[in-house]
């Protein structure tokens, strides 16, 4: 098995490897069991970078990471969110307050059973509260000690600079990530975010980087197969406006699979690995057996006329 790639991911200097796991299933789709042998299958290949969020499964995403990193908790970046509704769902249990993200850090280092973690993403923009508030929280909880760097997520390339500039104003920490949705069916992060991330030094980490599944070509032709996330009501219809998109993309990520004998999921994620910028793609695998094919893309080299065509037929103002 040839080696996991790494790289810096933003000015943090951590080295992190170019395929991040990513646990949103864990708990729920993806028992415990199965999800212990996913993490244990994806340390061995080399990856050191996980990503969860407090919201993940009601929590429970968090509690498996926490029992399965127990003794090997050194060996990966472990990354978690916070913003979304949590716990009991009252009017403070959500949002970037400074009274639900201290509580929520507290939550999250519960469940993962550890004393730091090392990046803390905002999951979302919170109008109700203002950036001010949230750049000091953040950086308070890097004096704790209870996380090493911070992070935002779902943001637009405005936010990424209007941030910086008010850290640097205040002489907090400034975020090193950005985690925008972002895939060969969505390239619009390519407009704003990503020149705003270079400018100011941030790794981009995109989630989702085969659309939901659509990249796999699993949904040509409108199907929808029972045993997919795509027959859950709210992913049907997430999953609509790339059902009806008549851009010919997921068929140029087939063609391009058959002739390099990789698969759909294989060349898509390779793609979006190899973009300008981007520090890991995070993996979505729900079996072991879904992480096996996606760990392999690291080892996909597409061939310049490739990518020069998955590019010709999307392009950077594709909006998701």
């Amino acid at each position: 098995m040839a080696e996991m790639r790494y790289r810096v991911l933003g000015r943090s200097g951590i080295r992190v490897s170019e395929l991040c796991l990513g646990t949103m299933n864990f708990g729920g789709p993806t028992d415990e069991a199965e999800a212990q042998r996913i993490i244990g299958d994806a340390l061995e290949h080399g990856v050191n970078f996980i990503d969860t969020a407090d919201v993940y499964t009601d929590g429970r995403s968090e509690e498996i990471l926490g029992r399965a990193l127990e003794g090997r908790r050194h060996q990966v970046i472990l990354a978690t969110k916070v913003a979304q509704p949590v716990g009991d769902k009252g009017i403070n249990d959500r949002g970037l307050s400074r009274i639900h993200v201290m509580r929520a850090v507290e939550a999250s280092l519960r469940r993962l059973r550890t004393d730091h973690i090392d990046l803390y993403y905002t999951h979302r923009v919170d109008p109700r509260t203002p950036w001010e508030e949230v750049v000091r929280t953040f950086g308070d909880l890097i004096r704790q000690g209870k996380i090493r760097h911070w992070a935002l997520s779902n943001v637009r390339g405005w936010h990424i600079a209007h941030v910086c500039h008010i850290c640097r104003a205040l002489g907090e920490p400034e975020p090193v990530a950005v985690q925008p949705y972002y895939n060969l069916m969505n390239r619009q992060p390519e407009v704003e975010v990503l020149p705003a991330a270079h400018a100011f030094g941030l790794g981009v980490v995109p989630y989702s980087p085969i659309a939901r599944g659509v990249l796999t070509g699993k949904y040509r032709g409108g199907a929808i197969p029972g045993d997919s996330r795509g027959a859950d009501p709210g992913w049907e219809r997430s999953l609509g406006r790339y059902l009806r998109s008549p851009s010919g993309v997921v068929e140029a990520v087939v063609r391009a699979a058959e002739g390099l004998g990789g698969t759909p999921a294989q060349v898509a994620l390779s793609w979006i690995a190899d973009r300008p910028l981007v520090a890991a793609a995070i993996l979505g695998s729900r079996t072991a057996t879904q992480l096996a094919e996606n760990l392999e893309a690291d080892q996909l080299v597409l061939p310049d006329e490739i990518v020069q065509a998955l590019d010709d037929v999307s392009h950077p103002g594709t909006p998701g």
